[in-house]
């Protein structure tokens, strides 16, 4: 088990190190903005979500802890391309992964990389860390432009 822990750490490590898709998108058609106040993590979300609802390019940018880099860089990678109906499905699976609540999601959704943050239930302050950029994306899809507070 400690094999696949260290797995888990290189792989948050290497998102903290090197964010994917971190920076700001010109073309945004959604955005909106989270704040972690007891970590201090701050973030922006940018969509680019075509007539389809398909989301073609989604960004982010700010600073926060390795966690929550780490949470939005997979975050970015696993819902470029998908639809926002599956981006609410993802966000259902990621919540419950991260707070232990496995039973409320499609068990069928494979959340790949994502599954490196299961280890944040066992740290509930590090919970809002992890969930910090998707609900920020969520008010970003459903464009609420009120900052996203995880207190």
């Amino acid at each position: 088990m400690s094999d696949l822990r260290e797995l888990y750490q290189e792989v948050i490590m290497d998102h903290n190190r090197s964010p994917r898709n971190y920076g700001s998108l010109e073309d945004a058609n959604r955005t909106a903005e989270g704040f972690n106040p007891l970590c201090g993590d701050q973030l922006q979300v940018y969509l680019y979500v075509n007539n389809d609802a398909i989301i073609e390019e989604v960004r982010f940018e700010g600073k926060g802890c390795a966690i929550s880099t780490a949470s939005a860089s997979i975050m970015t990678e696993t819902l470029r391309g998908r639809s926002a109906e599956d981006a609410e499905r993802y966000f259902q699976a990621f919540c419950a992964l991260a707070t232990g609540d496995g039973e409320t999601f499609d068990q069928n959704l494979d959340l790949g990389k994502l599954e490196v943050l299961n280890g944040v239930r066992e740290y509930p302050a590090r919970v809002k860390c992890a969930t910090l950029a998707w609900h920020t994306l969520r008010a970003a899809l459903r464009g609420d432009k009120t900052p996203v507070k995880t207190e």
